[in-house]
């Protein structure tokens, strides 16, 4: 007699925990798209300063990926998630506060060292506290982070019709519920792990093969975060315009970094699709560029983008996995590390173009960014033509997914 596999959806309280505060981690990313263009005009600055909230968030994110293993190592994985968390919810309530850009600017910098301490520990502490075992894990983590994302610009739309602050002091909330969630239902997560030593990710980077893929993921995300940091200026909408229309961006990335992403790898390797996808999604950026005086076209292009995005997205970190022999939380951490630089990059460079030129020269940027991306991996093909060999069990994908579907 077969005994019926456990549900995905029937987990301890401590799982429910760390899954909604995913969810708000990840909205996080999209909450200030909506406002972007209220803010500008609320504290009186130019695109470029606007575009830095991105920067300086992206980029400590992006480097403090470089110790969170060292750290969470070392103290366990119930205080790294509480640290970050307490993090967030102190520089958010300060971007709330603050009277400047640039204070802004600094706070999401600080918000951003805490995302990396929360979203480098998150899944693994899913891991070893859901039931079914880590594939049920990873439907939920992946679930976590397609709401979040989806659901970020739509409560930035909502809360930004208010207010650009309002968004801020939502996340607040969110992010205090969800510390005293983890505090009060997380057990049995502080067990220290094996110690990771400080140099390991910087060594990673010394593989041929990992270099390869995580130079080509920096030119990307300059694609990627084009369309997300710099739409919302040429678009025109109010607050709540932006967030639905980001919403369903959100919505097209999930659903293909979810279900398509898989099915496409069982049918195709991973460097095909990377050859595929890639010039669609230049394609893709060109188009928006040329139709960018129209809202209807743009809105189109955005939201092919993220069916785009989402493939990519899944792909990418996939083909990470496959790339070296490396412990994987190490590998995805210097990987994820250069991804996010090349997101911090992006925005303020698409705004100068934008000044300097028209809206039409940041998409064709991009796209030039994306063909780079397909580039890099034709070149160094050679280094990875093992990654097409085997399929990655999930088990041991987990803390990779995390790290590289995150930016």
């Amino acid at each position: 007699m077969n005994t019926p596999a456990p549900s995905v959806w029937k987990q301890p309280a401590q799982v429910w925990a760390v899954a909604f505060a995913c969810v708000v981690a990840f909205m996080g990313m999209g909450l200030v798209d909506p406002i972007l263009p209220a803010i500008a005009e609320s504290l009186e600055a130019t695109p470029v300063q606007t575009e830095l909230l991105f920067t300086s968030y992206l980029a400590v994110t992006g480097l403090a990926m470089l110790v969170t293993s060292w750290i969470s190592s070392r103290i366990g994985a119930k205080k790294t998630l509480l640290i970050g968390l307490a993090l967030i919810v102190v520089f958010a309530l300060f971007c709330a506060l603050s009277g400047s850009v640039d204070a802004v600017i600094g706070f999401r910098a600080g918000w951003g060292l805490g995302n990396a301490l929360f979203i480098s520990t998150a899944l693994a502490t899913i891991v070893g506290a859901a039931s079914g075992g880590s594939g049920a894990a990873i439907v939920l983590y992946e679930a976590a982070l397609g709401l979040g994302i989806a659901i970020g610009p739509l409560l930035g739309g909502i809360l930004g019709e208010q207010s650009w602050r309002a968004p801020f002091f939502g996340v607040v909330v969110l992010m205090a519920v969800a510390f005293v969630a983890i505090l009060l239902l997380l057990k049995g997560a502080d067990e220290k792990r094996e110690p990771v030593p400080f140099s390991a990710p910087f060594k990673a980077l010394g593989r041929p093969a990992l270099a390869t893929l995580a130079i080509a993921a920096l030119f990307y995300n300059i694609g990627f975060f084009v369309l997300l940091a710099f739409s919302p200026f040429p678009l025109g909408f109010g607050a709540m315009g932006i967030g639905f229309t980001f919403f369903g961006w959100g919505v097209a990335l999930a659903i293909t970094s979810v279900w398509v992403a898989p099915i496409l790898m069982r049918r195709m390797k991973r460097t095909s699709i990377i050859f595929t996808v890639l010039p669609l999604l230049a394609v893709d950026l060109v188009v928006a560029g040329l139709l960018v005086g129209s809202a209807t076209a743009l809105v189109i292009c955005i939201i092919i983008g993220g069916l785009l995005l989402g493939v990519m997205n899944t792909v990418l970190t996939e083909a990470v996995m496959e790339a070296t022999d490396l412990p994987r939380s190490v590998a995805s951490s210097a990987y994820s590390a250069v991804r996010f630089l090349g997101g911090a990059m992006a925005p303020p460079i698409a705004a100068a173009l934008w000044h300097g030129f028209n809206a039409t020269v940041p998409y064709l940027f991009a796209a030039a960014a994306v063909l780079i991306a397909a580039l890099t991996v034709l070149i160094g093909r050679k280094a990875l033509a093992h990654i097409d060999d085997e399929a990655v069990d999930a088990a041991e994908d987990a803390q990779a997914i995390l790290l590289g579907d995150a930016a």
